[in-house]
């Protein structure tokens, strides 16, 4: 008990260290017993102590919050020597709200610094792109201006060898320095170059028939390399690279042959370019091959490897250009004529002028040595990599005239090979931007950019093709991302909206865009069939699959078929379309309303009274001849009695408002493949209640009843049929006969008198 409750000095202690501690707080100055050290505390005692300090006046919050940042911070006994030097619940609170009110101020702070740094981080990689991209375009103009340099000197030095052969002897025999010494030792020899290829080839699988043997091909250079994802700097496998004189072929090794190798790709050095690729540890002895559009990175064994790598790339396609050049300019030269045998028959010297009056067409040469045709190939490149697709088929357009009525020779050939290879290139390009897979936004006029240039390369199906993928694409994400509001009708209209306009300005931008290919219209027929089928799918979906009524139907569809007559005004009617489309769904919604009309009226007949309708008050009575004229009932007044009294019973009354609502709702729906359903449907409602009164007329005993009765059943064979009729006829456009022939029947049904069941 002693050590549950305090004892009674205990108490006066703590009684006095409260008034000491209240009236230094009072007087601004700290208590001695809280500011020193409690005896034998150790480190908890300077903690009570700091914690005595921060609830001071003055720097309280900073004091704390140096207190709370420090290493050797410790929550438990902080806690600890708050509670034993506090006076009660309200030096508690307060030191917890000065927490709280620290904690909500470090929030804000790091969320401002988050925020601060987020900015700082993204000018920061939007400055180390666009360095990026400066420095490679840096590299670029160096690397040109020393090809220019080295071709200068390689001009020179072929200059000399033809003033002096010896010297040209001289240096033949020199190796290139990083050639294998097999391949120094056979430098002079072109049939040893071919026979160390083809045993290195013979090495790797699958490019036989890729790689034709040829007379000027040889191997310049071999290794081992590592390749790495262009995105992740993930390692991928290991490679082997052969470098021929004119390619680049690089082959994957066989896990389980040592020396063997597959074939994986095959790259001219025409469309090659080299990138070195800066070290940045783990990642050294890096280069980048560019062939356009994919790219790919290799790792070198070490650092001399990779410049061996890098440099001899760069001299295999300079003399590879300059050899093609030299090549062009040898062929363009105009070649005398052989000289033919002098001949001794004197006949054939008026041969001979005749002959010489003719030209050959066989002298005429193709002048390809043209600066802009010598830089086509590369001009192409940068035109698909700067996305200039106008310009690139401007260049082709003007190669295609000046070639027009020149002849096909061999430089011809391979010029348009070259050629060929970038429209393939272009092409491409042209064909991912009309992908779904890029952006959809920016409607139909985004892709016209796309689409006129594949139309101008001849490729006119094949935009007409892709067009059309990408609209349907649009529409169908445009469709996607509606919100299904709560009510039918407002989603119907944003759907009818959301469709018909993606349609009408796909129809007008196709009609810009494909002018002059009529074939292509069929195409567009098609397509916007298929699409009016998806826009029916989610139509029905929210219509008629979640069992909406007759009315809302109705209303549904009026909305779709006026948006449909907008598609007139530039000359496409898809109504035909909308409606062998809806046929199926507007049939089962009027059966399925029919059925609902018939269940209602027969459940009426196992109730009825045959008494007249009282409406107790004149609003009703007024209110129910409005609705009998809005029916198209105009002589109801005949049928009112003294008060509010209706001559007719309330079966009779209801099954005409029902009725007509169903004729009114369905000619909404109305179009010629549906009428003889119409015309069923109207004749089944009609005969359960014209048979319900024959049956009755024939049973019923009473006088009055039956009175009553003949006076429902002339109501409806007088007044109700012949405005069904009417109705029907005006919204159709030609008359019923099985209306007519049900109206003009005194009775429909022969009843057997001695039977009191009802027939229905």
């Amino acid at each position: 008990s002693s050590l549950a409750r305090p004892t009674r000095s205990h108490r006066v202690t703590a009684g006095r260290r409260s008034c000491r501690q209240a009236a230094g707080r009072r007087r601004g100055a700290v208590s001695p017993v809280v500011a020193g050290r409690a005896p034998g505390g150790g480190g908890g005692g300077g903690c009570g102590a700091d914690m005595a300090l921060s609830l001071g006046e003055g720097g309280g919050g900073s004091r704390l919050r140096r207190q709370l940042e420090s290493g050797g911070f410790a929550a438990g006994e902080y806690v600890k020597q708050l509670s034993q030097q506090s006076d009660g619940d309200r030096d508690l609170q307060e030191h917890r709200q000065r927490i709280q009110a620290l904690s909500e101020e470090t929030a804000q702070s790091l969320k401002r610094n988050v925020y601060q740094n987020y900015r700082q981080f993204i000018e920061t990689a939007r400055e180390i792109s666009y360095l990026e991209s400066e420095m490679y375009q840096l590299s670029h103009i160096l690397t040109e201006q020393k090809g220019i340099m080295e071709a200068v000197t390689q001009a020179l030095l072929l200059q000399a060898d033809r003033d002096d052969p010896a010297l040209g002897a001289r240096r033949a025999a020199a190796a290139d320095p990083f050639l294998p010494l097999s391949a120094k030792d056979a430098a002079a020899n072109e049939e040893g170059r071919q026979r160390t290829l083809t045993t290195l080839l013979e090495k790797v699988e699958g490019c036989r028939d890729l790689l034709p043997e040829s007379p000027g091909k040889y191997l310049v250079y071999n290794g081992d390399l590592v390749e790495y994802d262009a995105d992740h700097m993930a390692q991928i496998q290991r490679v082997h690279a052969f470098l021929m004189n004119d390619c680049l072929l690089v082959a994957t090794a066989l896990p389980n042959r040592r020396g063997a190798y597959r074939y994986d790709a095959l790259y001219p050095l025409d469309g090659l370019a080299v990138v070195n690729v800066k070290d940045n540890p783990p990642m050294k002895d890096m280069f980048k091959l560019l062939m356009f559009p994919e790219s790919r990175i290799f790792q070198a064994e070490n650092a001399k490897i990779k410049k061996e790598w890098l440099e001899v790339l760069e001299e295999t396609k300079r003399n590879r250009a300059l050899s093609e050049k030299r090549r062009l300019e040898q062929e363009a030269l105009p070649r005398p004529a052989p000289t033919p045998p002098e001949s001794t028959n004197p006949f054939d010297e008026d041969e001979d002028e005749e002959e010489e009056d003719e030209p050959s067409a066989e002298e005429e040469v193709v002048d390809l040595s043209l600066e802009w045709i010598q830089e086509l190939p590369e001009d192409l490149d940068v035109c698909i990599a700067q996305r200039d697709f106008e310009g690139a088929v401007d260049l082709l357009d003007k190669l295609n005239e000046y070639l027009a009525d020149k002849p096909v020779s061999q430089p011809v050939k391979e010029l348009r090979a070259k050629v060929d290879e970038r429209v393939r290139q272009l092409t491409d390009v042209l064909v991912f931007e009309l992908s779904p897979d890029r952006s959809l936004r920016g409607g139909p006029r985004a892709t016209r950019r796309a689409v006129s240039q594949l139309i101008r390369l001849g490729q006119s199906t094949k935009a007409c093709e892709l067009f059309l993928k990408n609209r349907a694409a649009a529409v169908q994400t445009a469709i996607r991302q509606l919100r299904i509001e709560g009510a039918t009708l407002l989603y119907i209209h944003k759907l009818c909206h959301v469709f018909f306009t993606s349609l009408l300005e796909t129809a007008r931008e196709f009609e810009t865009d494909f002018a002059g290919n009529n074939g292509c219209y069929s195409a567009f027929v098609v397509w916007a069939r298929s699409s009016m089928r998806m826009f029916v799918d989610a139509f029905s979906k929210q219509v008629f699959d979640s069992k909406e009524s007759l009315s809302t139907a109705a209303e549904c569809v009026k909305v779709a078929k006026e948006h449909c007559k907008q598609l007139s005004e530039i000359g496409l009617d898809l109504t035909f379309i909308i409606h062998a489309l809806l046929v199926k769904d507007i049939k089962g919604a009027l059966q399925s309303y029919k059925d609902i009309i018939i269940e209602a009226t027969k459940h009426r007949n196992s109730e009825e009274m045959w008494r007249k309708m009282n409406l107790m008050t004149p609003e009703a009575l007024g209110k129910l001849r409005e609705e009998m004229r809005s029916c198209g009932v105009g002589n109801f007044d005949q049928y009112t009695g003294d008060d509010c009294w209706v001559n007719l019973s309330y079966t009779v009354v209801a099954f005409t408002k029902q009725t007509m609502a169903f004729l009114e709702e369905a000619l909404k729906l109305y179009f010629p493949e549906l009428h003889m359903v119409l015309l069923e449907s109207l004749v089944e409602i009609i005969l359960v209640a014209v048979q319900h009164v024959d049956y009755s007329l024939r049973c019923e005993q009473d006088p009055e009843k039956k009175a009553f009765i003949r006076q429902n059943a002339s109501f409806l064979y007088e007044t109700v049929l012949p405005v069904v009729e009417k109705r029907f006829e005006e919204g159709v456009g030609k008359p019923a006969k099985q209306l007519q022939d049900l109206r003009n029947a005194s009775r429909l049904m022969r009843v057997n008198p001695e039977s009191t069941t009802s027939v229905v």
